[in-house]
């Protein structure tokens, strides 16, 4: 009990530290019921003048009567049909409870769910800012106050205006690890969604979603196996046993899935590089539904579709010529738009699917001209991996013509570095031989026999699955067109990286990762 003391008094400082700096630009608002809570909690706090010891009058503490102004604000919030007259009450002089601001964000959410237009004015609202700022501010008094429906609802509506409340969300999480409460297959969805969305990883909740929703895949509809297998995509994060359920209602519903609905498992599958253990009856069903309506989807969707079917290695010579004519592609080569860019760089891929996975595909290609420089600008700024990779190898080499770093390729590829190795493993001066692999392709002289072309790829925490050594669907296709494209591939992953303490360490690291991938060549 005397903990619970300690923590309410906690409470009541922390809302008059984080309230008071939020609504005071507003001017308007007083804090009524911050006052009634404290002078409540007052009337029923052990003090000096009261006799006996502090827990007995702990335990005679009892929950003060509901306020009537409490109950009026909740009355106006339910009845409220514009998102002004929800707003009105954060300027009114009605006694707001810690509730309040989570009610009204999902009573604003809901007059909002078909009106785009209005949710974007609102977000420019000074006064939603504060709401959301009272929603942050009071997050471990929702998760004691709400139950799960009511936590589901304010979750999912600060997806859908994209606010990633991290105390809110720890705070949901440890009620969801700590007191576990039953779930509705709705609301495993909705908190799937909320998670993804927002993009926070907590493993030991997704985890529990992941179980508790498991029972639930034979009755779920083909929009919700969409929708679940999208959500944990968004946080690249693979559960086993849940995504061959979610394979399996796909196939056994085949003739009620849709065809938006199949795109959707297509891309999470894809973007987590799940291929299902009874792929051929999935991905005959895939085929079988996508095929003749390929044409007729919206041209980055067809796009997207292809591209995954191509990480999954089920891409067809019809889908190919679909997508690399150039009345399609050509719309998205030079915009500026993010979206558009990243259309065309999966067109890269698909094209070097079609180049190197493909000998039978006689065309169309995206012209490499047209793009090389865009690809080099489109790397981004080098990361402190990327920095300390180069400066290790440049030691090793000892001269700039013995290696190359940032090379651009015709496959849509840039490597972190290239090297060529003779038979005695000595680096040879790269720009002497013959380089097919580059845009426009470079050099005379053929290799030496016995010579090795060597890549050297980095990846970063985000190439993988989250908390596994995984590489996600984009990372895994590059690693695998880069060796169909004649490199031997040198793997340097973050885990490994961050072990190695000095310079000697890594230029053995890497000294002994060329010496492994020429091993594993000749022993094939």
């Amino acid at each position: 009990m005397a903990a619970r003391l300690v923590k309410r008094c906690a409470c009541l400082l922390r809302e008059a530290t984080l309230l008071a700096p939020v609504v005071a630009p507003v001017g308007r608002l007083r804090l009524a019921s911050m006052a009634h809570r404290t002078l409540t909690f007052s009337a029923t706090c052990p003090s000096s003048h009261f006799p006996g010891p502090l827990s007995g009058l702990v335990e005679k503490e009892q929950p003060s009567a509901p306020c009537p102004e409490h109950q009026e604000v909740e009355r106006l919030i339910e009845k409220a049909t514009r998102p002004e007259e929800l707003l009105e009450l954060l300027s009114d002089s009605r006694c707001l409870q810690e509730n309040h601001a989570a009610l009204m964000l999902i009573q604003l959410s809901r007059l909002l769910s078909d009106k785009p237009e209005d949710r974007a004015l609102l977000v420019q609202d000074a006064r939603f800012q504060q709401l959301l700022h009272l929603v942050d501010s009071q997050c471990l008094e929702l998760v004691e106050r709400f139950g799960p429906d009511e936590l589901r609802k304010v979750l999912v509506t600060l997806a859908a205006q994209n606010r990633r409340s991290v105390p809110l969300l720890r705070a949901v999480s440890y009620h969801l690890v700590q007191k576990p409460f039953p779930l509705t297959k709705g609301m495993l969805l909705d908190l799937a969604y909320a998670y993804g969305k927002l993009g926070f990883h907590q493993t030991q909740v997704l985890q529990r979603l992941a179980a508790d929703l498991l029972p639930h895949v034979p009755s779920l509809t083909s929009g919700e196996v969409a929708r679940g297998a999208k959500s944990f995509a968004l946080l690249k994060w693979l559960s086993p046993p849940l995504f061959e359920a979610l394979a399996q209602h796909v196939v056994d519903r085949a003739h009620t899935v849709t065809v938006p609905h199949l795109c959707n498992v297509l891309l999470a599958f894809a973007h987590l590089n799940f291929r299902p253990e009874r792929e051929d009856k999935f991905f005959g069903l895939v085929h079988e539904k996508l095929g003749p309506k390929l044409q007729s989807l919206h041209p980055a969707l067809q796009v997207d579709v292809v591209w995954a079917l191509c990480v999954l290695q089920q891409v067809q010579g019809e889908a190919l010529r679909a997508v690399l004519c150039p009345e399609l592609h050509a719309r998205f080569l030079g915009s500026e738009s993010p979206k558009d860019q990243s259309t065309f760089q999966k067109l890269l891929h698909i094209s070097a699917t079609a180049q190197l996975e493909h000998p039978e595909y006689t065309g169309p290609l995206l012209p490499a001209s047209d793009w090389a420089p865009w690809l080099l600008a489109c790397d981004g700024k080098a990361t402190p991996l990327q920095k300390e990779l180069r400066d290790t190898l440049r030691g090793l080499l000892g001269s700039p013509s013995r290696g190359s770093f940032a090379v651009a390729t015709q496959y849509g590829w840039v490597l972190d570095a290239e090297v060529l190795l003779d038979t005695d493993g000595q680096f040879l001066p790269l720009r002497d031989f013959v380089a097919p692999h580059l845009t426009p392709p470079s050099g005379t002289q053929p290799l030496p026999p016995g010579a090795k072309r060597l890549a050297f790829l980095r990846w970063e925490f985000p190439n993988f699955s989250s908390r596994s050594r995984d590489l996600l669907g984009r990372f895994a296709l590059a690693r695998r067109h880069v060796r169909a494209a004649g490199f031997l591939v040198v793997d340097v992953p973050y885990y490994e990286w961050l072990e190695l303490k000095s310079e000697w360490q890594k230029g053995a690291y890497l000294k002994d990762k060329m010496r492994k991938a020429v091993a594993e060549e000749l022993a094939k």
